[in-house]
């Protein structure tokens, strides 16, 4: 029966293909895990989450605080944005904050907004932040980083501190150079960076990717941040991977394998 034959042949090449799709893919990976961020250095604090999902995991010192540096200009800004007077020149300094992270525009909102920072922590639910005196002896942790940049996404992904974070210079105002830390990780989008007077005895890095957030502080210069940043995160999937398609219900043909066996036969031994 040589038409049967060419009917079956055709009607086993999508089924074939199918088979190959589904055994030629490649694992899809899963988001971090708490095993993932066993091992990050002492010196080190990172926090990540899968905004989606709520996945959060955090390393050992991920709650504890530690001097904020520049990334509570993000607290500040976003506070001034939406409960200062609303003037250009608030709108300028705040954009100035978190793109080229300028010391001078933060201490003269500090001053003209005292309590940007605590309002934000107590809104957000940011248990380690406190203004310590003055915006530049704040401290904060890399979990109530992750905590105010996820519920921004979520909440209020228009926001200009997301756009200005997307935006970043290059260069900070005082000549440092902001591509370091989680900011190198694949997917980011938008980086926040903060760094000690002296430039290496702390630092911190705080980024934003489509659906994910990330933050890390160390206790030592840029080198080791990105260090222990990419060892930790950066061989994994920070990105939720889409859900695989089903498998369709196709007709049983006399004489030919049923998916289940070609899977079985295609995969590797």
């Amino acid at each position: 029966m040589p038409g049967l034959r060419r009917n079956a042949l055709r009607a086993a090449v999508p089924i074939v293909g199918i088979a190959l799709a589904l055994t030629c893919a490649a694992p899809a990976q899963a988001l971090p895990t708490p095993a993932d961020l066993a091992d990050v250095p002492s010196r080190t604090s990172i926090s990540y989450e899968h905004v989606p999902t709520g996945t959060y995991v955090g390393s050992a010192e991920d709650n504890s605080p530690r001097p904020g540096l520049s990334t509570v200009k993000l607290y500040m800004a976003d506070y001034i944005v939406r409960f200062g007077d609303g003037s250009a020149r608030d709108r300028d300094l705040s954009a100035r904050m978190v793109q080229v992270s300028d010391d001078g525009a933060a201490s003269e909102l500090d001053r003209k907004y005292p309590q940007a920072i605590g309002a934000t922590a107590a809104e957000f639910g940011l248990t380690s932040t406190s203004r310590g005196g003055f915006w530049g002896n704040s401290s904060t942790s890399t979990a109530d980083t992750v905590r105010f940049l996820a519920a921004k996404k979520r909440t209020d992904p228009a926001s200009p501190i997301l756009a200005w974070m997307a935006t970043a210079a290059p260069v900070a105002r005082d000549g440092f150079a902001q591509n370091w830390g989680t900011s190198l990780l694949p997917g980011v989008i938008g980086s926040k960076w903060g760094w000690a007077d002296d430039r290496s005895s702390v630092v911190a890095s705080a980024s934003i990717g489509a659906d994910f957030v990330v933050a890390s502080n160390t206790y030592g210069p840029s080198r080791s941040n990105t260090d222990d940043v990419l060892a930790t995160l950066g061989d994994l999937e920070l990105t939720a991977p889409p859900a695989p398609a089903p498998v369709p219900n196709l007709p049983v043909i006399p004489g030919l394998p049923s998916v289940e066996e070609l899977l079985q036969m295609l995969s590797p031994r």
